[in-house]
């Protein structure tokens, strides 16, 4: 069953490696590095702030901690916990990857990437995603940043979907959190 999984999901990801086009190269590196999306971050607290005052900074911590225990999830405990090698490290792979970048760390299962992008989107879904419809296309900008891991070659579908289900998992942990002190000190969230 085991070997099965892996071989379909070894399939799947040179398949969707394997559909690259020149020109969505870069994208996809932009995409996929972190620091290209401060510009988003900054902006998004920057309009909490304006839009929730007080309340915001209860809303951002809890992004921050979804993020952050999304991020330790997948890299600090299932990266070392299943030694399970990116896609581009695996040796009979490489002549089938298109490699756009230099390949990483050498494990890859759960996508911290996929997690991340994945906590902040539902997080922001829990918090506002009522008032502000708007924030469900966070949801799309989260698949985008998901499917550049595999683009670029650094991680399987599952490790996206492994990681996807770590960060959608976290904010609501963390929504509930947050809910539960709201609920009893509304003076100190509100």
């Amino acid at each position: 069953m085991k070997d099965s999984l892996n071989q379909l999901d070894t399939d799947l990801f040179l398949w969707l490696n394997g559909h690259y086009a020149p020109w969505l190269d870069p994208v996809m590196v932009w995409v996929t590095q972190r620091n290209s999306w401060i510009p988003f971050y900054v902006l998004l607290v920057g309009w909490l702030a304006f839009r929730y005052r007080k309340q915001a900074i209860g809303m951002v911590l809890t992004l921050a901690a979804a993020v952050a225990l999304s991020d330790q999830t997948a890299s600090a405990l299932l990266k070392p916990l299943t030694l399970r090698l990116r896609p581009c490290h695996v040796s009979e792979l490489q002549p089938l990857i298109h490699p756009v970048l230099e390949c990483g760390g050498q494990y890859g299962f759960a996508s911290s990437h996929a997690a991340n992008s994945f906590a902040l989107a539902m997080g922001l879904w829990l918090l506002i995603g009522q008032r502000q419809p708007w924030v469900r296309w966070v949801f799309g900008w989260a698949l985008v940043v998901s499917y550049s891991r595999i683009y670029v070659g650094a991680h399987y579908p599952l490790d996206v979907l492994a990681g996807a289900g770590i960060g959608v998992s976290m904010a609501v942990l963390c929504a509930f959190v947050y809910r539960q002190i709201k609920a009893r000190r509304p003076d100190y969230i509100s």
